[in-house]
């Protein structure tokens, strides 16, 4: 059993926590947490052993009585690998404690591509980061570009990808962003930053991407142009795309207008915390034009990146290849929603 501990019990930590603890083949060594809030509460509640990021604040969790085990170093020594959901630019900080300790460690989206091994996507480089010491599972945006590109590159070949991602003003519980009633360029300069994320998956790619704001927590959606080297007709780009497992095509028939009815969607399905970990895809919005392919993903920006930090953990421990990993991780967790 892969022993993992997960530094930071947030948005990302809480939902990787619950990923790894259904894995057949790893186990939870602990959480860490900065405060004694009501996710330091609920770990303990889930019988997380719960670990302290800070030593000044000890006395915090003491008071509030939430019993420790002990503190983050104590973590990082008795995993076998150590997923860092922190704040970006945190995980950076942190990595010379994982270093000492000689633990292999994931990090966020947020964090530098400079400073890791590599960046990574389970479908599409994951034998880059297998024995890696230091590895950035990419954002959620990113992650969600990577899994369509990778098998229409595999399939017909990509020439350019052209990209306007519209984001989320903030996380449902980000009540720090908002109320907010404005739409932003952002960065008003362009491309934005997802593009050359990309290229840390697929350094040769050719891809633009501009970003707007909106006033809404739910999803990012993303407006996509892809021109192929092939010219296939949209019935078998569907179909291609239907065949991963981690992009949802959703049907016509589903009279699914937008996120929020995609959001509704998994919440009756059962899905926890309403977790969305595909890109949905509108079917019948792919479309193509000679070697133009055209359509709209959402991309749940809590959760779409969960399943890449398990596969992650499979490939610095080099535990399984890509495919078995993400089969394993698949069916432990129930993708298909």
């Amino acid at each position: 059993m892969l022993r993992v501990g997960i530094n930071g019990y947030g948005t990302i930590g809480k939902r990787v926590a619950d990923a790894v603890r259904a894995q057949p083949d790893m186990e939870v060594v602990g959480v860490a947490k900065t405060r004694p809030n009501f996710e330091a509460e609920r770990a303990v509640a889930k019988d997380y052993p719960l670990y302290a990021a800070i030593e000044d604040r000890v006395e915090l969790f003491d008071d509030a009585g939430i019993e420790l085990a002990g503190m983050v170093e104590e973590l990082v020594e008795e995993s076998d690998v150590i997923v860092d959901a922190c704040p970006s630019g945190v995980g950076e900080q942190n990595s010379e404690l994982y270093a000492e300790h000689d633990t292999p460690a994931l990090y966020q989206g947020g964090e530098s591509a400079e400073f890791v091994d590599t960046s990574f996507n389970a479908r599409s480089n994951f034998a880059d980061a297998v024995g890696a010491d230091h590895v950035r599972v990419v954002s959620c945006n990113t992650t969600g570009l990577s899994r369509l590109i990778a098998p229409l590159g595999e399939e017909y070949g990509v020439e350019k990808v052209r990209a306007t991602l519209v984001r989320r003003g903030g996380d449902p519980a980000q009540s720090s962003r908002g109320p907010i009633n404005d739409i932003l360029p952002d960065p008003v300069t362009l491309p934005s930053h997802h593009g050359p994320d990309v290229q840390t998956i697929f350094p040769d790619l050719a891809i633009d991407t501009l970003g707007l704001k909106v006033p809404a927590t739910l999803m990012h959606m993303h407006s996509v142009n892809v021109t192929l080297e092939a010219e296939p007709d949209a019935a078998a780009v569907r179909d291609l795309l239907a065949d991963e497992s981690r992009l949802f095509v959703i049907p016509e028939r589903f009279d699914i207008d937008g996120a929020g009815a995609l959001k509704e969607y998994a919440q009756d399905a059962g899905r926890p915390r309403g977790d969305i970990w595909e890109n949905c895809v509108w079917g019948e919005s792919v479309t193509t034009e000679g070697s133009d392919l055209y359509l709209f993903q959402a991309i749940h920006q809590e959760s779409d990146v969960v399943p890449e930090n398990v596969d992650a953990i499979r490939a610095v421990a080099n535990a399984a290849d890509a495919a078995e990993s993400v089969a394993t991780t698949d069916d432990a967790l129930g993708m298909g929603i």
